[in-house]
């Protein structure tokens, strides 16, 4: 399965699995478990994939969608949203486990009690906290191409579209046909 952008922050990526025009990447279990393999540098091994995992994203992704939208006009998140993310959070509380390895010495790596969905939830909403609370959080687009409607922080002030290649491609050739047909 195919995901039109990723590679921003976590929480963008997740919001990004809707797409206009191509539905819900992550409706089901295998969609969820094919974006969690393109993320396992970030959230580690997907692990198996059910029903409750799903139902867990998705409360998450509407959450962190209504929170971000009010936070990029600066307006406060509805009550809601806060309060679903801060649930997802706390369903799995995060400990650091000290571990001892030759090649490494000593390691502090995050561990999450709860089930896979709880943990998983935990880590997006988790994300989701990250991204409102920074302080380019304002400085979220939403793609300029035709009809997308995918989210992206810009590294560049003058970045326009969410994959050049693609809708900044479609929007120049848009420009051209008119400049040249009129």
């Amino acid at each position: 399965m195919m995901f039109p952008l990723t590679g921003e922050p976590l929480a963008l990526d997740l919001l990004n699995t809707r797409p206009a025009g191509a539905g819900d990447l992550i409706a089901g279990p295998e969609g969820l478990a094919a974006w969690l393999a393109v993320q396992e540098g970030r959230l580690g091994p997907a692990g198996k994939v059910g029903p409750a995992e799903v139902a867990a994203v998705h409360a998450v992704r509407e959450a962190a969608g209504a929170a971000l939208t009010a936070a990029r006009r600066g307006e406060q998140p509805p009550a809601g949203a806060l309060h679903a993310l801060n649930e997802a959070s706390a369903g799995a509380p995060a400990h650091r486990a000290l571990a001892w390895t030759p090649d490494t010495g000593l390691t502090a790596a995050p561990h999450r009690t709860g089930t896979p969905a709880r943990r998983l939830a935990a880590q997006l909403a988790d994300a989701a906290a990250d991204l409102l609370t920074d302080p380019r959080v304002q400085d979220v687009r939403e793609c300029e191409g035709a009809d997308c409607v995918l989210l992206f922080l810009p590294a560049h002030p003058r970045r326009r579209w969410c994959v050049a290649s693609t809708c900044g491609n479609r929007a120049r050739v848009a420009r051209y046909y008119a400049r040249h047909t009129s």
